[in-house]
C-alpha cells in the first residue's frame, strides 16, 4: 500500500512539473554575452588613427552540418552569420576605436537607397547632392575554415544494487582565418588563425527497483549542456581581430595614439597567446 501511494506521489509530481513547466517564464532577450576575449579586445590600446576597412563576407568554408549519431542532420554545425559577427566585433575594438567599417555586404540596398534619393531630389528640382562614399584602406577577408566533431569523447559511470549514474562529454573544434589585404597592392598584409573549443557533456542518474514480482520502477534524471557554437564562433574572431592588431603594430602598419604602450601590449600578447597560435605576418 505505501509503495502504491509512492508511486502515485511520483506519478503526480512528474505530471506536476511538465504542467508547470508549461507555464514558465523564460526570461526576457538580451545583449550578446561577452566572452572571454571580449575586454581584453575592448580594452586594447587606441590607435594614432582609425582604420578604414571593409568586410564583404566572412563565410563558413567547412560545410560540417551538425554532428548526430541517430541520424542525417542538415543544419550547419557553425554559423552563417560570419560577417555581421565580425563587423560587430570590429565596431567594439579599442572602444571603438579602431577600425571604422565601411558596409559592403549590403552595398546593393545602400546603392540603390542612395539613388532613390538622388532621383526624388532631381525629380522636384532640389540640388542637394549626398557625400561620396567612405573608401577602404584594407579589405578583410577570411572565413570558418574548420570544424572538427567529437575530438575528444569520453565518460564515467557506476551503479550498484540499480542505483548510479554516467556522465558523458564531447568536444569540437571551430577555427577561424583572418587575414587583411591591401585595397591599392593588393597584398596580404596580416594573417592570423585561431581556434575555440566547444565542449558537450551529459550527467544521467537513475534507480530501479522491483517492487513486486515481474514489475520493474525505474525513474530517470538528467541535464546536458552545449557552448553556443555562435559564442565559440565569435570568440574565435575576436582573438583574431586582437591578434591582427597586435601583429600589425609590431610590423609597423599601423601606430598606437600612446607609442609607449607597444612593449606592454606586444609582451603580454606574446606570454598569453604566440606560442600556441599561428601567424602570419607579411613584412615590408
Amino acid at each position: 500500500m505505501k509503495f502504491k501511494l509512492a508511486v502515485v506521489l511520483v506519478a503526480a509530481g512528474v505530471i506536476s512539473g511538465c504542467q508547470t513547466g508549461q507555464k514558465l517564464n523564460t526570461p526576457p532577450a538580451q545583449l550578446a554575452p561577452s566572452t572571454k576575449t571580449s575586454s581584453r579586445l575592448e580594452t586594447i590600446p587606441s590607435p594614432a588613427r582609425p582604420v578604414d576597412v571593409a568586410v564583404y563576407e566572412f563565410p563558413d568554408l567547412t560545410g560540417q552540418a551538425k554532428p548526430n549519431e541517430s541520424f542525417a542532420e542538415y543544419s550547419r554545425a557553425v554559423t552563417q552569420g560570419g560577417s555581421a559577427i565580425l563587423v560587430d566585433v570590429l565596431k567594439k575594438a579599442g572602444d571603438g576605436q579602431w577600425f571604422r567599417v565601411v558596409e559592403r555586404s549590403g552595398l546593393k540596398n545602400l546603392v540603390q537607397e542612395r539613388t532613390l534619393i538622388e532621383n526624388t531630389q532631381r525629380a522636384y528640382g532640389q540640388n542637394v547632392t549626398l557625400p561620396p562614399v567612405r573608401f577602404a584602406g584594407l579589405l578583410l577577408e577570411g572565413g570558418i575554415v574548420g570544424y572538427d566533431s567529437n575530438e575528444v569523447t569520453g565518460g564515467a559511470g557506476a551503479r550498484y544494487l540499480g542505483i548510479g549514474g554516467d556522465v558523458t562529454y564531447r568536444s569540437d573544434v571551430v577555427t577561424v582565418n583572418l587575414r587583411a589585404v591591401s585595397i591599392q597592392t593588393g597584398e596580404v598584409l596580416l594573417s592570423t588563425t585561431t581556434s575555440k573549443q566547444v565542449y558537450s557533456f551529459q550527467v544521467r542518474g537513475g534507480a530501479y527497483k522491483f517492487a513486486v514480482p515481474e514489475q520493474l520502477l525505474e525513474v530517470e534524471i538528467g541535464q546536458s549542456r552545449n557552448d553556443p557554437g555562435s559564442l565559440a564562433v565569435r570568440e574565435g574572431i575576436e582573438l583574431a581581430v586582437y591578434s591582427l592588431i597586435v601583429e600589425g603594430v609590431r610590423s609597423g602598419q599601423w601606430q598606437l595614439m600612446d607609442p609607449t604602450l607597444a612593449g606592454k601590449l606586444l609582451k603580454s600578447y606574446d606570454e598569453r597567446y604566440r606560442e600556441n597560435m599561428r601567424v602570419a605576418v607579411a613584412v615590408d
